[in-house]
């Protein structure tokens, strides 16, 4: 008889559910998050499963590359997507486990993309990029701050990230804004070093593909954003339509409307964050760079009021979109298609 697998993952343990096709609950237990003892009390089922299902947490990796090494056959399931009875007065993990074991069964299981192993590290090496960039980024509008506070001079970015000790010691009197300045200066350079040094990891150990050279067409997307689009993107065929990549890259609105009128919103963290600031650093460029961009920014500017961050939202949702079809049907950026 054919038998279904559900566990409910966490940091120290995991919850495994076991039922057959009748929905007879056959194994349930709490487990440390060792593979060995999980692969144990799986034994016993192996022939009979059809299928194991696993919550898409923080620590997945090492339980899914196991099972799938040992033969099993693993969904990842899609926390967000999941719905359960809103009446139910209590759940715990056992409960957990065996509702995903049920969706399971009744093939409704919300799933989300496994990774390809061997492309995983580089994927997350470039997502640690980005969290030192967005460390410099910090250190650069403290620094940016101090000036104008202290000095009334509105340093740009490009020449915060080239200022000397020299400069900083002339800049101010008090030597605790000096102290300041320098500290901030010096984790600049330092933060500086390791994006670049990430970069050229990156570079030595992956190429874009030749469908993704294509976006670098697109006015806005380099080396390393294209690397990164192509890495957390996997594979274009995944996503059925546009709006479903535009989703997924965080750039449509989350909001509940009815008779015309906003009631509320939807899960805005729903999607890949990677990618919607991706988009937003093309968009950046983009506004500079293409003419067609720029037009349009300006248009959703005065629209909004002058709120720069919804029209580059916007213009982000438009790349995204040139982005899926460059992607599947191998075309070069053409603005007017785009901006008609």
């Amino acid at each position: 008889m054919k038998t279904y697998v559900g566990i409910d993952l966490h940091s120290t343990n995991n919850y495994v559910a076991i039922i057959n096709q009748k929905d007879k609950r056959l194994f349930q237990k709490r487990l440390p998050n060792n593979l060995d003892k999980i692969l144990k009390a799986l034994g016993p089922f192996k022939k009979q499963i059809e299928g194991i299902a696993i919550e898409s947490t923080y620590n997945w990796y090492w339980l899914v590359d196991g099972l799938q090494e040992a033969g099993y056959k693993v969904h990842l399931a899609n926390p967000s997507a999941i719905k359960q009875y809103e009446g139910l007065k209590y759940s715990d993990d056992k409960w957990d486990s065996f509702w995903l074991a049920h969706l399971l069964r009744l093939n409704i299981l919300p799933v989300g993309y496994i990774y390809p192993k061997e492309q995983r590290a580089v994927r997350d090496l470039l997502r640690r990029r980005l969290m030192f960039v967005k460390q410099r980024t910090a250190q650069i509008l403290s620094l940016q701050s101090l000036f104008a506070r202290n000095r009334g001079v509105n340093l740009p970015g490009s020449s915060i990230k080239r200022l000397r000790d020299d400069f900083i010691e002339d800049s101010f009197e008090s030597s605790h804004l000096v102290f300041t300045a320098k500290r901030n200066a010096a984790t600049i350079r330092f933060l500086s070093k390791i994006i670049e040094e990430i970069e050229k990891e990156v570079r030595s150990q992956v190429q874009l593909e030749k469908e993704f050279q294509m976006l670098r067409t697109i006015p806005g997307i380099g080396n390393i954003l294209g690397l990164t689009i192509m890495m957390e993107v996997g594979t274009i065929d995944r996503f059925a339509k546009v709006g479903n990549y535009s989703s997924y890259c965080r750039c449509v609105e989350s909001k509940r409307v009815s008779n015309k009128k906003k009631k509320g919103e939807n899960n805005k963290k729903n999607g890949n964050r990677y990618l919607g600031w991706a988009y937003v650093e093309a968009a950046n460029y983009a506004q500079r760079l293409c003419p067609f961009a720029q037009k349009f920014f300006q248009r959703k500017m005065s629209k909004k009021s002058g709120n720069r961050a919804i029209a580059i939202k916007a213009l982000g949702n438009k790349l995204t979109k040139a982005s899926y079809y460059i992607l599947r049907d191998q075309v070069t950026y053409d603005p007017k298609k785009l901006f008609h």
